[in-house]
């Protein structure tokens, strides 16, 4: 997908989104046909894009009430219930989206309206949490491991901030981004943006941190994680409007199975047989799905089907709803962090009382038993990649002793370069 084409199926698909999902304002459309108000309506739109994409249910903004200032839109999420208030601003640059000298930049500094597009978002009233998106709209540079050189000013210029010129009391996720799809029309764009936890700093911080720690405060911050994996997936446009795959809306062959349902499978021994999908996983390296079936006679079978090109495509924007039921696909494990991630899915619903059956030789046993059963699991947890760790598999990250195993975290980042 080239840059223009992100543009305009962008922009065509966001209108849709918060058509179908709230209503399109008579005085949006008005600013989208303005040349002097279309650049913040059109990142307004790419963020409204984002919330909806990410879980959210947005609730607009009379912009024609002049008797007091507010933010574009509220949402709230529907993972946790939790409503924020949302602000977007993007910089405005000389001979980008119509923009001149009378109300744009020409400075080449990508941070050079940071600050004050930060202050101008905070000036706004919020009753409840707020999310602020700023898009620097500057060239894409980046570094040799693809990092936008950006991102180390931005954080140093937002942590500065936070020090010197916050307001005590004053919180907000920030996330700053640089859409560059329209400054590479004829290009395969490249798409990145960087959170920052203004007065938060258990939010995307550097540091050595144990594994405990870093499970908890993403599951408090799982909403801004949410933002920014539906951020980086912009403009994510649908193949299909009724939900169904592509391999087989488009009238292709499909031999996807849904579990629970009955099938003939007619490679099974020399007749055939009849079974129910009891269970079903890919296996990418070799385009086949195992499916699990348990055929009239109560025996259980393991069958083996090829995938065309098209139906793994599908399974890869989809792995948890494939096979018709939402189920966690398989993850690869990359560092610690992702192994305890997985072991904490295993073991969520583990009783207590087998838990500390478990943790019987822990030189700590009698801590163990003050603990509740949340707090067991992430101990279990983090005790077992901390063997894994000390057994010698490899992954990423290494942390620091078994019994308080810590993952290095750097500078967090996201970019997504769109095909």
């Amino acid at each position: 997908m080239t840059g223009i084409a992100a543009c305009y199926l962008g922009l065509s698909y966001s209108l849709y989104l918060l058509d179908h999902n709230v209503e399109v304002q008579e005085r949006l459309v008005k600013r989208l046909k303005d040349p002097g108000n279309f650049q913040g309506a059109y990142y307004e739109l790419i963020v409204a894009n984002t919330l909806i994409r990410a879980g959210f249910t947005l609730t607009l903004e009379d912009e024609a009430d002049i008797t007091s200032k507010h933010c574009e839109f509220a949402v709230v999420s529907k993972h946790t219930r939790k409503k924020y208030w949302v602000e977007a601003k993007m910089r405005a640059v000389v001979g980008i989206f119509g923009k001149t000298d009378r109300d744009g930049t020409s400075d080449p500094k990508s941070t050079s309206h940071l600050i004050r597009h930060l202050n101008a978002a905070l000036r706004k009233p919020a009753a409840d949490e707020r999310l602020i998106f700023i898009d620097l709209n500057t060239e894409v540079d980046c570094l040799d491991d693809g990092k936008p050189r950006w991102v180390e000013t931005a954080a140093a210029r937002l942590e500065q901030y936070e020090v010197k010129e916050l307001q005590e009391g004053t919180r907000a996720y920030v996330f700053v981004t640089n859409m560059a799809c329209h400054r590479m029309l004829d290009q395969l764009p490249h798409l990145a943006a960087f959170p920052f936890g203004l007065g938060l700093p258990d939010f995307n911080r550097l540091g050595d941190f144990r594994l405990s720690e870093t499970y908890r405060w993403r599951q408090k911050h799982s909403d801004a994680h949410r933002i920014l994996a539906a951020l980086i997936k912009y403009p994510q446009l649908p193949s299909t409007f009724d939900g169904s795959l592509p391999s087989e809306a488009f009238g292709r062959k499909s031999s996807r199975v849904l579990i629970g349902e009955t099938y003939f499978f007619d490679d099974v021994g020399e007749s055939g047989t009849v079974g129910t999908v009891t269970t079903a996983t890919v296996i990418e390296a070799e385009k086949e799905a195992w499916v699990g079936i348990t055929d009239s006679l109560g025996r259980g079978l393991i069958l083996r089907q090829p995938m065309s090109d098209d139906e793994l495509a599908d399974y890869k924007d989809h792995p948890d709803a494939y096979f018709g039921r939402i189920q966690a696909p398989k993850k690869q494990i990359r560092e610690p962090y992702e192994f305890f991630e997985v072991c904490m899915d295993t073991y969520k619903d583990q009783t207590r009382e087998i838990l500390l059956e478990f943790m019987q030789s822990a030189p700590n046993l009698a801590e163990l038993r003050k603990l509740s059963r949340e707090e067991l699991v992430i101990a279990y947890c983090e005790g077992i990649t901390a063997s894994v760790q000390a057994s010698g598999f490899q992954m990423r990250a290494q942390g620091r002793g078994e019994s308080t195993p810590e993952v290095r975290s750097s500078r967090g980042w996201h970019h997504n370069d769109i095909h």
